[in-house]
C-alpha cells in the first residue's frame, strides 16, 4: 500500500513532525486541527466560536487540497478543553455536513497544543 503526503498553504504548517494529511487505502486521515491562522501562524484570539469556524476552515482547506470536501468525511473527532462549549462547537460543526454527517467521537481533554479550546481531526473517503 502507498501513501501520498497531502498538504496546502491554505492551512496551519505542521508545527511538528508530522503532516496535514495522509492519503493512504482509500482514505485520506487529517491531523488534528487547532484555531492556527494558516496566513500568520498565530491562534486567532475570540473564544470558542472564532476557535472552531477557522478549525473548520482549516480542515476544509485540507480537505480541498486532496480534491476532497465536507461530504466526504466519514469519520472527525472533536477535542474540548471545557465540554460546556459543546453545543456552540456542535452548531458550527453542524453546518459543514449535509443529511449524512459522519461518525464523531467528543472527547473533554485536560489540555490542549497552544492552549486552544478545540482542536478536530478527520478521516475522509479518498477517491
Amino acid at each position: 500500500m502507498s501513501k501520498k503526503v497531502i498538504a496546502t498553504d491554505k492551512a496551519p504548517q505542521a508545527i511538528g513532525p508530522y503532516s496535514q494529511a495522509v492519503k493512504a487505502g482509500g482514505f485520506l486521515f487529517l491531523s488534528g486541527q487547532i484555531p492556527l491562522d494558516p496566513a500568520t501562524g498565530v491562534i486567532r484570539e475570540g473564544g470558542i466560536t472564532v476557535q472552531t469556524e477557522l478549525v473548520m476552515e482549516n480542515i476544509g482547506a485540507v480537505l480541498a487540497a486532496a480534491g476532497l470536501g465536507f461530504d466526504d468525511v466519514v469519520k472527525s473527532t472533536i477535542y474540548l478543553t471545557d465540554l460546556a462549549n459543546f453545543a456552540v462547537v456542535n452548531e458550527i460543526y453542524g453546518r459543514r455536513f449535509g443529511s449524512e454527517p459522519p461518525a464523531r467521537s467528543t472527547v473533554e481533554v485536560k489540555g490542549l497544543p497552544r492552549g486552544v479550546g478545540v482542536e478536530i481531526e478527520v478521516i475522509a473517503l479518498a477517491r
